[in-house]
Parts: structure tokens; sequence; C-alpha cells
């Protein structure tokens, strides 16, 4: 059985493991997957994947959708 401060430092320990994952990630991170695709990680739960053609469309659009976000900045949510 353990003691009282044995048990109280490991909680310490879980709390302080706890916190470290709570922390966001350690910014944005770019992979190529499985299929050849290239996967953009740490911008939520999930990554982004796209096809190099579809990243092509999308960064070709980078003007139209910062506009869009101006246009519709009141609309739209900000996660912080």
């Amino acid at each position: 059985m353990p003691t009282e401060e044995e048990l109280q430092a490991e909680i310490e320990r879980l709390r302080a493991e706890n916190e470290s994952l709570k922390k966001p990630a350690r910014g944005l991170s770019l992979r190529v997957s499985e299929k050849g695709a290239l996967s953009v990680y740490g911008l939520g739960r999930f990554p982004v994947t796209l096809y190099r053609e579809q990243w092509e469309k999308l960064l070709a659009m980078t003007d139209q959708i910062r506009q869009f976000i101006a246009d519709n900045d009141a609309q739209l949510k900000k996660k912080e």
C-alpha cells in the first residue's frame, strides 16, 4: 500500500501530465500521407489532407479567401 506522500506525488505527476496534454500543439507540420497526399497537422484534432492538385487550386484562391473572410468577418466565428 503506497504511503500518503507517494499518493500525493503521483497526483502531482498526473496533474502535470494532464496540463502538458492540454497545451496546444507545437505548431503546424506537414507530412506526406501513405497515399501520396499532403497532410497539414496542428490546425485541429484531425489533419487536413488534400492531393497536390487540390492544394494548388486552394492556394491559387488565397486572395479570394482573404477577401471573403474580410467581407464576412461579422458572421465568422473565431476559435480562441
